[in-house]
């Protein structure tokens, strides 16, 4: 593949990929008939790995400038494209080398304000699965020139708060990335934000950073959490939180 720089000639390159079997697959796998959460999203039909091969290709020399195009595209491929490509450039100034560097800093800060200001399109759980945990979730544990703690704050409780799915699975799925590095919590904060919420994908979202916040974090703050919730979560939520205890915990709790 020649180097590719702009929005429209990666598109229209993309575009060209196109596979018809495989785009009607996706559609009906990501929900995208009337009615289902995907309603409208259309598709190239590229798999994952296409569309990573593309990103390893041209992602370090891409100009940021060029990536809102493809946020805005009416591809999915193309979003996923975009974002993977903020992803890389993220990633690139989050290392422990650059966590302090105040260029990197001012760096990250733009990447998340791209970030947030195209949430609208970032409207699919893979969209959000595949970059919010990297980019939100990274840059919640480093300094930033937008404020602190407080300020990060604000920005994910109107994630949490907007009447948008997405927004809203982007503010749970991000606490992946402090989970790991043993913050619980955000998880805990958003968790209990988004306890009774009713669409699937976000009682799904809820019980796995649960489940990940027990593995990484403790499982004895997991247990306290169901502790205090389990009478009010959701069978799904329950059930994803649950999932790696053993049978007779699980049936235990799933009795509480």
């Amino acid at each position: 593949m020649e180097q590719i720089m702009t929005a429209s000639e990666l598109i229209a390159y993309m575009e060209s990929l196109r596979n018809e079997s495989q785009r009607e697959v996706l559609m009906g796998f990501f929900k995208t008939g009337p009615g289902e959460y995907g309603e409208g999203d259309e598709f190239l039909g590229l798999k994952v790995p296409q569309t990573r091969e593309i990103v390893k290709a041209i992602a370090k020399d891409y100009p940021v400038s060029e990536v809102a195009s493809l946020l805005k595209s009416r591809w999915h491929e193309v979003r996923l494209c975009g974002l993977l490509i903020l992803v890389e450039k993220f990633e690139k100034v989050a290392t422990e080398r650059y966590a302090n560097n105040i260029k990197a800093s001012f760096m990250r800060d733009s990447i998340v304000m791209i970030y947030v200001s195209h949430a609208k399109y970032v409207n699919n759980w893979d969209l959000v699965d595949l970059s919010a945990p990297k980019i939100l979730g990274q840059w919640l544990l480093l300094p930033s020139n937008a404020g602190g703690r407080k300020a990060k704050q604000r920005m994910l409780d109107n994630f949490a708060k907007s009447s948008d799915l997405w927004k809203q699975r982007i503010s749970m799925v991000c606490t992946l990335t402090p989970i790991r590095k043993g913050d619980p919590s955000w998880c805990l904060r958003y968790a209990e934000m988004h306890l009774s919420h009713p669409h699937d994908l976000m009682q799904k979202a809820v019980g796995w950073m649960l489940r990940e916040m027990g593995k990484h974090v403790s499982i004895d703050l997991l247990r306290d959490f169901l502790r205090q919730h389990a009478h009010e979560m959701s069978r799904t939520t329950l059930r994803y939180a649950i999932e790696k205890m053993s049978d007779a915990e699980r049936k235990e709790w799933m009795n509480y």
